[in-house]
Formats: structure tokens, C-alpha cells, sequence
């Protein structure tokens, strides 16, 4: 029987198929075509669009007497969440047009931390005139890129680096500055700041070692397809309701309970479900963080890999959500993957590069993004107080003058 029908198949229907693919290609070749051809556009016209761009880095120096929430740098974030650039069909697909992104660097130089933002510059004014809002007693000052002043080579360097991801979905928010209760501004004295043991390890370094970290920030906008939709799209707002959704065992229309009884939930689950409602009132970021150990090769200690790598676990959160290693050299466990390090040697050139480029949503070093609202993004990138008592944190007097009156706001 089995047979019968695989000799019929092969005698009627196959042959049909291949006829009505012959007579269909020019149909389907042209398509496919246009779809290759589509695709090399939008690649030829965004990098030509990125390339004439201008950019700038600022440093951002802290006066002694910093007092202030890390609440204060999220209004900063508040207006870096720009979805224009690439609105309409003409702007994105015609002149390649792509909304703005930025850069929030933590560097140690030698065991001295900076703190630096990179923009494009036509955001210079606007970066800062939010933070002398919010820091009027500190300094904005742009800066010639650090990352032009080292010409890594194998010869001379010894480089480990890594990308950073959520241990879970986007939707479950990590622990928060307001988990630590520094939105109640209690005493310097008595701070829990979790960006401590960060800037304590960067002012740890020793001559001829360099630690770079940077955070890549984007406006969250609806671009994921939603899952089982052909043509619906959402974004982490909506991701974040549709498990808020289930875990409260409620239609997602009318809010109502699915369950004949009303779903008993547990201290935990009204906790995360708390937790992923405050968030997404927030603005939220696409986000992508990478973190580079450079040193001279006589002077490169392993130990401070285990250190760059455990730099955002004070965020972690065992009913929320984390932040680990990825990618980058992590992918290496043992000798006899890599015969004389040659896999390796090019991912820490690539590295190198892509930190240099601050590439991360588009060619040449695109990765998947996840998302981070500006409360969180805060957390984990704010300027400290004096319960930071780190020596090579250097901090300016404060009796500066206040900032140009011409800046917009």
C-alpha cells in the first residue's frame, strides 16, 4: 500500500509541483530578489546615513558634595528616550534615518574612574542642561574619546570581555535603587548604594590596567512581532501585560478572572506582579552592556575577570530578575576548544572594535537588545555620594559657577 502511494506520488504529484514552480519563477524569483535587494538597501543607506553623523563624548566630573537619589539621574534618562529619528517610511527606508542611541560609560584608566556619556551632537546641549539641572555643582565637559588612546595588538595587550544579559524575560524588572530605600534619601551615612562595589573595583586596577563598561540606550519602541500574529507588533509594555495577565489568570480584555475561583496568589506573585507594574510606568530602554579588562600583558591578573564578570550581581533578584555574563570570551571553558587561541584572539579584536564603535543595534556588531526601564537603568548607572570612599574617585570643588543660561531645557 505504501508503496503504491509513493510510486503515485512520484508519477503525478511531484511532477505537477515542478511544472507549476517552472512556470511560477519569474513570479517568485523577482520576489526573492527584491527581498535580497531590500535588505542590502537598508544596510547601504543606514551606514551611509551613520557615517556622516558627528559624535561626541562628555566626561562628567562630581563635586564633594553629591548628595542626591539616583533618582535624579532617572530624569535625566527620562528625556534621553527618544523614539523619533525614524517615524515615518521615507525617513527609515529612502534616507536610513534611525532613532538616537547613547552610550553611559564607567572607565577606570590606571585605577582612576571616569564617568562619560557618548552622543550624537546634536544631543550635547540637551545632555547637558538635564544634568546641571538635576547636578548644578557639577562639570560637563567634552572630552576626546579614551578609546583612540590605546592601539590594542596581541603583542602587547591581554584583553577579556563579555556582553551582559537578563537571567529572565524582559517583562521581570531587576532590583532597584528603591529596593535599596534610597528613594527615602536616608543619611549618607547610612546608604546601601548598589553602585559601591562597582566603583570599588575600578578604582582597583593598577598601573597599566584599564577597565571599560559601557551601557548602550535606545528608546523602546514596538518592533517585536507578537507571537502567534502575523502582522501585530509589541513592545515590553505589552510583553509585560500579557504576563501580568497570566500570572493573575485574567482575560486580557476585560481584566476578568479565566478561573471559576479567583486566583489565590502567593506574597511572591503579588510582589513580582508589583514589581513589573511600577516598571512599566516608566519609559523603557532597549539596552545592550558590554564590559572590557584590557592591560599590558605583564601586568593582566585573572582575577579581575571574575570581577568585571560579577559587576551588576547586586542587581539580581531571585523571584525578579539579574544580570549576567554572555558572548564574548565566556564562550571559552577549556584549552582544547580553541587550538593556539585563534578563535579567541579574533573575538577580542571584535570586541575591541565593537566597544570602540559603540555598535550594538546595528551592523557591524548587532546583538539582541533587552529592556530596561529608566528606573532600573538608573540603578545602575548614577553618580554616587560620599558613601563612596573609593581614593582614585576623584570629585571637584563645589564652589564652581552655575551653568551657561543659554543652555535649552
Amino acid at each position: 500500500m505504501v508503496s503504491l502511494l509513493i510510486t503515485e506520488l512520484s508519477s503525478n504529484l511531484f511532477p505537477r509541483v515542478n511544472d507549476l514552480l517552472v512556470i511560477s519563477s519569474p513570479a517568485w524569483g523577482v520576489l526573492l530578489l527584491w527581498v535580497i535587494f531590500f535588505d542590502i538597501w537598508k544596510a547601504y543607506i543606514r551606514a551611509d546615513f551613520l557615517s556622516k553623523q558627528e559624535y561626541r563624548l562628555l566626561e562628567i566630573e562630581l563635586p564633594k558634595d553629591q548628595f542626591k537619589s539616583p533618582l535624579a539621574m532617572e530624569l535625566v534618562f527620562n528625556t534621553l528616550n527618544q523614539t523619533g529619528g525614524d517615524g515615518n517610511l521615507i525617513d527609515k527606508y529612502l534616507k536610513g534615518k534611525t532613532r538616537p542611541w547613547f552610550s553611559l560609560e564607567l572607565v577606570s584608566m590606571e585605577g582612576n574612574i571616569h564617568f562619560f556619556i557618548w552622543t550624537r551632537k546634536n544631543f550635547v546641549d540637551l545632555i547637558e542642561s538635564q544634568i546641571y539641572s538635576q547636578y548644578p555643582q557639577s562639570r560637563v565637559k567634552e572630552v576626546d574619546d579614551y578609546t583612540n588612546f590605546l592601539k590594542y595588538s596581541k603583542e602587547s595587550y591581554s584583553l577579556w570581555g563579555c556582553e551582559f544579559k537578563l537571567t529572565k524575560p524582559d517583562p521581570y524588572p531587576i532590583k532597584t535603587y528603591v529596593d535599596y530605600g534610597l528613594d527615602r534619601d536616608p543619611k549618607e551615612e547610612e546608604k546601601i548604594d548598589p553602585i559601591t562595589p562597582t566603583i570599588e573595583f575600578l578604582g582597583s586596577v593598577g598601573s597599566k590596567e584599564y577597565i571599560w563598561i559601557q551601557i548602550l540606550i535606545r528608546a523602546n519602541k514596538k518592533e517585536k512581532i507578537k507571537i502567534g500574529k502575523w502582522f501585530e507588533k509589541t513592545d515590553w509594555r505589552g510583553e509585560s501585560e500579557e504576563l501580568i495577565n497570566k500570572l493573575m489568570q485574567r482575560d486580557p480584555k476585560t481584566k476578568a478572572s479565566i478561573s471559576e475561583k479567583h486566583p489565590n496568589l502567593t506574597k511572591e506573585e503579588t510582589d513580582v506582579i508589583s514589581a513589573i507594574q511600577n516598571a512599566i510606568a516608566k519609559p523603557g530602554f532597549d539596552c545592550g552592556i558590554r564590559g572590557i579588562y584590557l592591560a599590558e600583558t605583564d601586568k593582566f591578573k585573572s582575577i579581575n575577570i571574575t570581577g568585571l564578570t560579577g559587576t551588576f550581581k547586586q542587581y539580581g533578584s531571585g523571584n525578579l530578575n539579574g544580570i549576567a555574563p554572555t558572548g564574548g570570551l565566556t564562550i571559552f571553558d577549556y584549552p582544547w576548544q580553541d587550538y593556539k587561541e585563534i578563535r579567541q584572539n579574533k573575538v577580542r579584536k571584535q570586541l575591541f572594535d565593537a566597544y570602540r564603535r559603540r555598535s550594538y543595534f546595528h551592523p557591524p556588531y548587532k546583538k539582541k537588545a533587552f529592556v530596561l526601564s529608566s528606573e532600573e537603568l538608573a540603578t545602575i548607572f548614577h553618580f554616587p555620594g560620599q558613601v563612596v570612599q573609593t581614593p582614585t574617585f576623584r570629585r571637584i570643588e563645589s564652589n564652581r559657577s552655575e551653568p551657561p543660561m543659554n543652555l535649552p531645557i
